[in-house]
């Protein structure tokens, strides 16, 4: 990380936004697809976070039972 200090207040760019939006949009696509044409979109975002969570979960499984393989631990 540089020495300056992070300004949250600063506008993103256009760049930033467009990034942004991207992997949002992507992300929102797949859960509204899998939910049907007539879904709210309240209701997408809060699917949308419960599987952030569980995909975090699976991630974070995957990553210990890496760790744990490397030392010889296997189920």
């Amino acid at each position: 990380m540089s020495d300056e200090k992070l300004d949250k207040s600063k506008p993103l760019s256009v760049e930033e936004m467009t990034e942004a939006a991207d992997m949002f949009l992507e992300r929102y696509q797949v859960v509204a697809t899998r939910m049907g044409p007539l879904t709210k979109p309240a209701d997408i975002l809060a699917v949308m976070e419960s599987v952030a969570k569980l995909g975090h979960s699976l991630r974070a499984k995957k990553e210990e039972d890496t760790r744990l393989e490397r030392f010889g631990f296997n189920k």
